[in-house]
C-alpha cells in the first residue's frame, strides 16, 4: 500500500477575456484574439484584415497621445484607433508569447 497520497490536478480557469484596450493597460504587449464585438462594417473590416479568433495581436507602438496604436498581426502591421480596439476581445499572452 503506497504511504503518499497521489496529487490530484487542480483544473486551471481558462483566462477571461477583456478588450484590448484594458489588457493593453495590463502592461501585456501579446494578445490573442477571443472575438470582435459586432456585425457591422467595422467589425467585418477588423475580421478581413486578420483579427479573427486565434489570431496573435503585438503591441509594436502607441502614438503621441496614444491613438493610433499599431500592431503585427499575421506577419504584417495594422493600425487601429482605440475606438476599434475597443472591439476586439482577448486574452493576455497567446501562442508563442
Amino acid at each position: 500500500m503506497p504511504s503518499s497520497q497521489s496529487e490530484i490536478p487542480v483544473p486551471t480557469a481558462a483566462p477571461t477575456p477583456v478588450t484590448l484596450i484594458e489588457a493593453l493597460a495590463g502592461g501585456a504587449t501579446v494578445h490573442e484574439v477571443v472575438a470582435v464585438q459586432g456585425d457591422d462594417p467595422l467589425a467585418r473590416r477588423l475580421q478581413t484584415a486578420g483579427v479573427w479568433p486565434g489570431a496573435r495581436l503585438e503591441l509594436l507602438a502607441r502614438a503621441p497621445f496614444g491613438d493610433p496604436l499599431l500592431f503585427r498581426v499575421h506577419g504584417f502591421r495594422l493600425a487601429l484607433r482605440r475606438s476599434e480596439a475597443q472591439r476586439v476581445l482577448v486574452v493576455a499572452g497567446g501562442a508563442g508569447s
